[in-house]
């Protein structure tokens, strides 16, 4: 096989959604790997066909719900090979998820550059295993698409060559656009769920840091409980495992609780609340396409961008979470200079951006697939309108 295809090894619905956009901009040259990290094949056949993308090229099986060391360790075994039967010109992988650690390991092994799509994130907090995975890729990555600023200082720091480092915006900038349903269909989801536009507060809890410790979720859910305004909670399975083995069902019976949401569904329930609360990377960066404000229950962030442009703030469960909490209901104002602000991951032109280094540097006539300096300096794109 001649290196003409970029491999896209993706695992979850969150990769899913911020490199549907890549996958269609390369068209046939795109060949999807699915490692099955999340494994309910409803939701995700649902998300591959919400985004317009043909089902995976090839699919990794028995990887779902093992723990993470046999996962990472059986998706890197399958992996490897599958890149020595079909070696393409580049891998590229998204995040800082176990998918994305075991792609960018595989590929490194196979001598197959790879491309780290919304690299430079960092926490700071070695308990994190996204921290941990994030760290894992960063040597290994050839091409560094940083979606910030902030990002790509994180990389050279860490002694990441400039010519490998590009900044890009985040995907998620369109693929949020493209998704928000109009305003009639929003609406009606909506009143679906018995709520009124900004009568309500959206909340998703799901991350380990909150979920594995008894006293801490219990502490979400009763500050959540206590709020004099309705409080949607989808509920992630992890979470649901949690509240039933630390006896929390009083406590969650307060709350609204709904079923998982697909991202459009998601999306329009977040565009119309009052408030959003949650540790999703994923809506820290949403609130600042829809203007929404969110409070971030998590100890800390890698994405201190939404925080800094003042879409976010950061709270721990307690005192602090209350008071951010009653602070942010209490702000008639917030939506209206929420409005007046950009996001900090761009306008929407990443995913073409992202591409069009990748053609450049692994897809380019009589270009072989190794590592090329970058043709953009570090400082030229930092400017790029909107990043």
């Amino acid at each position: 096989m001649s290196s003409t295809d970029v491999t896209l090894v993706l695992g979850t619905r969150p990769e899913i959604v911020k490199l549907a956009g890549v996958v269609r901009l390369l068209g046939p040259q795109a060949r999807v790997v699915w490692t099955g990290q999340h494994w309910d094949p409803a939701l995700t056949t649902a998300f591959f066909a919400q985004y317009g993308l043909p089902r995976p090229h090839h699919l990794l099986k028995g990887v779902g719900g093992e723990p993470r060391g046999r996962q990472i360790g059986h998706m890197v075994s399958a992996l490897s090979d599958h890149l020595a039967a079909r070696p393409p010109a580049a891998v590229v992988v998204q995040g800082d998820t176990n998918t994305a650690a075991a792609g960018a390991l595989a590929a490194h092994c196979a001598g197959i550059p790879v491309v780290h799509v919304e690299a430079g994130l960092r926490s700071f907090d070695p308990d994190m295993p996204e921290e941990a995975n994030r760290r894992l890729i960063a040597p290994l990555a050839d091409l560094h698409c940083a979606p910030t600023p902030t990002a790509a200082a994180h990389l050279l720091r860490e002694g990441i060559e400039p010519h490998r480092v590009v900044i890009t915006g985040n995907t998620v900038v369109e693929a949020t656009l493209e998704t928000l349903p109009a305003e009639a269909e929003a609406r009606r989801i909506v009143a679906e769920h018995a709520v009124a536009p900004g009568g309500y507060v959206l909340a998703t809890i799901h991350r380990p840091e909150n979920t594995d410790d008894a006293a801490r979720l219990a502490q979400i859910l009763d500050q959540l409980a206590a709020l004099d305004i309705p409080v949607l909670l989808p509920l992630h399975p992890r979470t649901q495992a949690a509240v039933d083995a630390f006896g929390l069902r009083a406590s969650i019976a307060r709350l609204r609780q709904i079923e998982p949401l697909d991202h459009a569904a998601f999306l329009a329930l977040a565009r119309h609340c009052r408030l959003l609360v949650s540790d999703s990377g994923g809506v820290q960066e949403e609130c600042t396409v829809l203007k929404r404000p969110l409070v971030v229950v998590r100890n800390s962030t890698e994405r201190p961008e939404a925080v800094q442009a003042g879409f976010a703030r950061l709270a721990r469960p307690g005192h602090e979470l209350a008071r951010t909490l009653r602070d942010l209901l209490d702000d008639e104002a917030a939506a209206e200079r929420l409005a007046r602000l950009p996001s900090p991951y761009g306008t929407g032109q990443a995913s073409a951006d992202i591409v069009t280094a990748v053609r450049s540097r692994y897809l380019a006539p009589g270009r072989t697939p190794v590592p090329q300096p970058g043709r953009e300096p570090l400082a030229a794109t930092a400017a790029h309108p909107g990043h």
